[in-house]
């Protein structure tokens, strides 16, 4: 089989859905699993309905009728009869949204995220599985919380590997076209579950990986991994072929166009993983695979921005030894901070950390206790694999730099702008 991941992008509007068709018309309809994200920016739209329920503990009208209406018009370019069957299964999920929102008694933010978010994915997919439909392709929308099943880490959840792996081969037969969503699952007691964000790419490894699939494709707005982000660097170019192993690595230091995640189940059993144009479907796109760790071999950029620079030392001046590190990595854990880079002296540690889950404010007063602490937020990661003299010296032109970090393959700057 092939597993196919269409991003918020690749369905942000009518004419993206039909494209989807268009796609699925020139590779085939059979032995295919199709992961649909939320639609554009839908998952930022549900954060903020989120953030204001939880803030009032009232139903935020205003902010969720953006989103029924965006969703509803876009239904209305696809669908000419106002009584196609989409209609009344938009109207259903957001009156199941509602739902919750009245007799939820959780304030627990991670909980209630999960609940609520993944109706985005629910939603578009079943507006893409409808629209198939009209056009007589024979498929089945499936609900991924089903399938992948998880622990209870809301917004962040480890997928359970031996129960996945059997609810997907019993439920997922060869030869037939699959519809169903990415970034979600379902614990063991059936609440909704999320991969973390951009999770989607994850999922389709997930289907692959239990299925043995031939294949991973991503498709995305951009022609294939470039590199470098083309938002923020001038001239980037395509990277034919990238080895499992590099791209984990890029996906480490932060590349956004492959999910850190989605790697590691593709290069147990060796699937290969296409990042192709969906406006260019024919073209060749990147490889991720085993073999060559890069085609061309040329320095990558990537940059993180609103990262935390945290700089502790010991208040008697006392070596920082394993003891101190391992409680300070045992706190970063606690709080949720992914640490993305460290340097460390005889007497002091600084770390550049992403403060994804908003607990900066929280860990600093407990570090405090034991450390002297100082910290700058709003900083820039930048890091540049295969560097090369050239690709250094135009990175930190006109920047500060706050701390320098040189390995052999890679470097790394936090600067303030």
């Amino acid at each position: 089989m092939e597993i196919f991941k269409f991003g918020g992008a690749s369905v942000k509007d009518a004419a993206s859905v039909k494209n989807v068709l268009r796609v699925l018309q020139k590779t085939g309809f059979q032995d295919k699993v199709i992961v649909i994200s939320a639609m554009g920016k839908m998952t930022n739209a549900f954060e903020i309905v989120i953030a204001e329920y939880l803030s009032s503990r009232d139903i935020p009208g205003k902010s969720l009728s953006v989103i029924k209406e965006y969703h509803l018009d876009l239904a209305h370019q696809l669908f000419e009869s106002n009584q196609a069957p989409v209609f009344e299964k938009i109207n259903a999920f957001f009156r199941e949204l509602t739902n919750f929102m009245k007799h939820n008694k959780s304030v627990q933010y991670d909980f209630v995220y999960d609940q609520m978010v993944c109706f985005g994915e629910l939603i578009s997919s079943t507006i893409v599985s409808e629209y198939l439909k009209l056009q007589g392709i024979e498929h089945s929308w499936i609900d991924a919380r089903q399938f992948i099943k998880t622990d209870s880490t809301y917004r962040d959840a480890r997928v359970n590997w031996e129960e996945t792996q059997e609810k997907i081969t019993h439920g997922v037969k060869p030869g037939k076209l699959y519809l169903t969503q990415g970034f979600i699952g379902s614990d063991a007691n059936n609440f909704t579950t999320t991969l973390g964000r951009e999770g989607s790419d994850y999922t389709a490894a997930i289907f692959a990986y239990c299925l043995n699939a031939e294949k991973v494709i991503i498709w995305k707005d951009v022609p294939g991994v470039m590199n470098a982000d083309p938002r923020m660097f001038e001239n980037p170019q395509l990277l034919n072929q990238i080895s499992y192993e590099e791209a984990i690595e890029l996906a480490f230091y932060g590349a956004s166009v492959i999910h850190p995640k989605t790697l590691q189940p593709l290069q147990r059993k060796e699937i290969p993983l296409f990042v192709k144009s969906f406006l260019n479907p024919g073209d060749a796109g990147t490889a991720v695979s085993k073999g060559q760790s890069l085609i061309p071999e040329i320095p990558c950029f990537i940059v993180k921005k609103g990262q935390v620079l945290i700089s502790l030392s010991s208040l008697d001046f006392s070596f920082m030894v394993e003891e101190n590190i391992s409680d300070i990595f045992k706190l970063f854990h606690l709080y949720q901070m992914k640490v993305d880079l460290i340097q460390n002296s005889a007497i002091s540690f600084a770390v550049c950390v992403d403060n994804r889950f908003n607990n900066l404010e929280r860990l600093i007063q407990h570090l405090k206790a034991r450390f002297k602490v100082e910290f700058i937020t709003g900083v820039c990661l930048y890091t540049i694999r295969h560097f090369d003299d050239l690709s250094l010296k135009t990175l930190e032109k006109d920047k500060e730099v706050l701390l320098k970090q040189v390995t052999q393959n890679t470097v790394q700057l936090i600067t303030r702008t």
